[in-house]
């Protein structure tokens, strides 16, 4: 394994809460069957920040992500560092590794179809983290659980805890996964492609959903895409990703109006031959985007 960045809190005791919930990835290289599939990735996230990873399909992304939660491939050969605050991911053993999936690490991925349980009520779901990672008792976690549906504004939150994910709509689907990786509280948000399969109507409101909760809850918020109109509705700041390379990373300001790469100039243009324009920005402060072609 690579040798891991300083700890900044280390070096100034004031940045300790900055640190604790700051993500750090440095030189991260996996291979998987001899081939090289992520290389030599680096970004930083703030503790509170709203950071993307952006890249066509088959660039690394999801793998990234994958990578941070300990959730690779068997037979993965990683090297480089993953540092959650003072805590280095990489190399820590499963047991280890389950403490802080949901706990300081939370998930929400593409398809809830297939994240969620078929079998078992969105309520005890929801329940499952708060269960695992607190002292709640059985009561007090049903309780959490429709404060948690309350949240992500499912209707009827009360009731919707007891019903099954076939008897939801895709739309309510995606906000019981929200509510799961929410459930413990975690530092870092990361959201793998979460509107993908959504209509477009109900991806805004889903993105509306994120840039809310994040805001209010002041975690940090990784945003992966292939769609630079939904990551500018969405983050400040992000890193391009191409066949498991950062080509490019920057401000989304930048990225939309002076972009260094042709991997981002390409996705501009993709993302201009929608509807979409990109002088339009999200304003995170009132949840809403000034331009409602930006999908």
């Amino acid at each position: 394994m690579n040798s891991t960045p300083p700890n900044p809190a280390a070096a100034n005791p004031a940045a300790a809460d900055l640190a604790a919930s700051g993500l750090t990835v440095s030189n991260l290289t996996i291979e998987v069957g001899g081939r090289v599939v992520i290389d030599d990735v680096s970004f930083h996230i703030d503790g509170g920040e709203r950071f993307g990873l952006i890249g066509e399909s088959g660039s690394g992304k999801s793998l990234t992500a994958l990578a941070l939660l300990g959730l690779l491939p068997d037979g993965a050969r990683v090297t480089g560092s993953i540092r959650l605050g003072d805590v280095e991911i990489v190399g820590l053993s499963e047991r280890e590794l389950a403490r802080i999936r949901g706990r300081r690490l939370g998930i929400v991925f593409q398809e809830p179809r297939t994240a969620l349980n078929p079998i078992r009520t969105v309520g005890r779901q929801i329940m499952t983290p708060i269960r695992r990672h607190t002292d709640a008792s059985k009561h007090d976690a049903r309780r959490r659980a429709i404060e948690l549906a309350t949240l992500v504004r499912l209707p009827e939150p009360d009731r919707i805890v007891d019903r099954y994910p076939h008897q939801l709509s895709g739309g309510q689907r995606q906000r019981v996964a929200i509510a799961i990786a929410l459930a413990a509280d975690p530092e870092v948000l990361i959201a793998d492609e979460p509107t993908t399969a959504l209509d477009v109507t109900i991806q805004a409101e889903i993105l509306d959903l994120f840039a809310r909760i994040q805001r209010e809850r002041g975690m940090s918020l990784l945003f992966i895409t292939h769609d630079l109109a939904v990551l500018q509705r969405t983050v400040d700041r992000a890193s391009v990703l191409a066949e498991g390379r950062v080509v490019e990373e920057a401000s989304i300001e930048t990225l939309l109006h002076d972009p260094a790469s042709p991997v981002t100039r390409a996705l501009l243009e993709a993302a201009r031959a929608t509807t979409w324009t990109a002088g339009a920005t999200t304003d995170h402060d009132d949840d809403r985007a000034t331009d409602e072609g930006a999908l």
